[in-house]
C-alpha cells in the first residue's frame, strides 16, 4: 500500500511533527523577531495619522490630475503659505459624489490653512469652494489611545480569568504571553511597512486579540484532553502528549486561519491595492498580519511555553523522570515492554522501572486500568474448614 501524503496525515493527526521538542528553536526565532520589531520601533517609529499627531486634511477633486501631481502642487502651496508644513500622506478616496484626493499635512493654524487653501485653488486652477478642509487636534488621538489601552487591559484580565477557570493558571500565562507576542510582531510589521496609524489600526489590533485567543483555546482544549491523567501512564511524557495534541489540532487551526485570511486578503490586496481604496489598507494590513501571526504563535509558541511551565511542576517532573527511567530499563533489557511475551508469569512484576532515583522521587505508578490484587484470606470465612464434615467422596455418612 502506498504511503499517504503529508496532507492526509495532517488531517488524521498522524504527521508526527516534533513541534514541542524543538521549542528552543521557536523561542530563539521569536526572540530574534521581537528584537527586529523593537529596533523598528526605535528607528522607523510609527507613521501617526493626524488623529494622533494632529494636522490638517484637504480634499481636492481627482480631476485635477494624478495623485503625484496633486501632492506636488499641495507641497508648493504649503511652501508658499504653510510656514514649513508638508504633506504627510496622500491617498485616493471614492465617495457617492465622486473620487477625490485626500492630502493630510502637518499642523496649520487657521490663518495658514485658509491661505494654503487659496494657494491650492490657484495651483489647481479651480474655485476655492471645490477644496474642503478639516483640522484635527492631537488631543483626540490621545483620548483614543488611552481608551484603547484601557480596553486592552480589561481584555487581558477577562481572558486570564476565563483561562484559569476553564483550564489552569499555566495555560493562562502561556496564552497571554502568546497574545502579547502576537501584538508586538504585528506592530513590528506595521512599523516596517510604514503604514499610517489610524483609529482603524487600533480597532484592528483589538480584533486580532479575539482571533488569537480562539486559536489558543482550540489547541489548549486538545492538550487538556490528551494530558488528563497523564501521571498514571508510564509510556508518555507531558510534552509528548501536548505535541500529539498539536498534530491533531494543526489542520483545524490551519483551515480556520485560511478561511479567515481569504476575505481579509481580498480587503487588503484587492480593495486597497488594485481598487485604490486607501481607507481600507490600514485595517486590512493589521488584520491580515495579526491573523497570520495568531496561527503561528498558537502553534509554535503557546503550547511549547505551556510545556516549559508544566515541566517545572514537581509532579510532572517526577512523572517525566519515571517515564525516561522505564525507557532506559527497557533499552537495557532489564524489563520487557508491556504486551511483550515473557518467559514466565513471575516476570509480570518486572515491568516497573527499578531506577532508585526515579523511585525515590516519584514512587511507582500504577498501570493504566489495573486493579489491586485481592488478598488471600488466611482463614476461610463462610467456607468449609479443612477436613470438615461434608459429603464424603464415597457417599458414606459419618456415623
Amino acid at each position: 500500500m502506498a504511503k499517504s501524503g503529508l496532507a492526509s496525515r495532517l488531517y488524521r493527526g498522524e504527521a508526527g511533527l516534533n513541534i514541542v521538542g524543538r521549542r528552543n528553536l521557536w523561542f530563539a526565532v521569536a526572540g530574534a523577531l521581537v528584537l527586529v520589531a523593537v529596533l523598528s520601533f526605535a528607528v522607523n517609529r510609527f507613521s501617526l495619522g493626524i488623529e494622533f499627531a494632529g494636522g490638517n486634511s484637504f480634499q481636492v477633486p481627482a480631476s485635477v490630475g494624478t495623485l503625484e501631481q496633486a501632492e506636488v502642487k499641495v507641497n508648493d502651496a504649503l511652501a508658499a503659505e504653510g510656514g514649513g508644513a508638508e504633506v504627510v500622506t496622500a491617498q485616493k478616496v471614492g465617495s457617492t459624489s465622486g473620487e477625490y484626493y485626500e492630502l493630510r499635512t502637518s499642523q496649520l493654524s487657521a490663518d495658514q490653512a485658509n491661505a494654503v487653501k487659496a494657494e491650492m485653488a490657484q495651483e489647481f486652477g479651480i474655485n476655492a469652494d471645490q477644496i474642503s478642509g478639516s483640522q484635527v487636534s492631537e488631543a483626540w488621538g490621545s483620548q483614543v489611545t488611552s481608551r484603547a489601552l484601557l480596553g486592552l487591559i480589561i481584555f487581558v484580565l477577562v481572558v486570564a480569568a476565563y483561562l484559569v477557570l476553564r483550564f489552569e493558571w499555566r495555560m493562562a500565562v502561556a496564552a497571554i504571553i502568546s497574545l502579547f507576542m502576537n501584538l508586538i510582531l504585528t506592530a513590528g510589521v506595521y512599523s516596517l511597512v510604514g503604514f499610517e496609524v489610524t483609529p482603524s489600526t487600533i480597532i484592528g489590533f483589538l480584533t486580532i486579540l479575539g482571533f488569537a485567543l480562539y486559536d489558543v483555546v482550540v489547541v489548549f482544549d486538545k492538550v487538556q484532553e490528551n494530558t488528563r491523567g497523564i501521571t498514571a501512564n508510564n509510556n508518555q511524557t507531558y510534552g509528548e502528549a501536548a505535541n500529539l495534541a498539536l498534530n491533531q489540532s494543526l489542520m483545524r487551526s490551519l483551515n480556520t486561519s485560511v478561511v479567515a485570511l481569504l476575505p481579509v486578503g481580498g480587503l487588503l490586496f484587492i480593495g486597497a491595492g488594485l481598487l485604490g481604496a486607501g481607507t481600507l489598507k490600514d485595517l486590512g494590513l493589521v488584520l491580515f498580519v495579526g491573523m497570520a501571526m495568531a496561527f503561528l504563535t498558537s502553534i509554535l509558541l503557546s503550547t511549547p511555553l505551556l510545556v516549559l511551565l508544566k515541566n517545572k511542576d514537581p509532579r510532572i517532573e517526577a512523572h517525566t523522570k519515571r517515564v525516561l527511567a522505564r525507557r532506559g530499563a527497557i533499552a537495557r533489557g532489564e524489563i520487557a515492554p508491556r504486551g511483550a511475551a515473557r518467559p514466565s508469569a513471575a516476570d509480570d512484576a518486572a515491568d516497573e522501572p527499578i531506577d532508585p532515583e526515579a523511585a525515590a522521587l516519584a514512587g511507582s505508578a500504577p498501570k493504566v486500568g489495573s486493579r489491586p490484587a485481592a488478598k488471600r484470606a488466611t482463614g476461610a470465612r463462610g467456607g468449609r474448614p479443612s477436613g470438615g464434615g461434608g459429603n464424603r467422596p464415597g457417599g458414606a455418612k459419618r456415623r
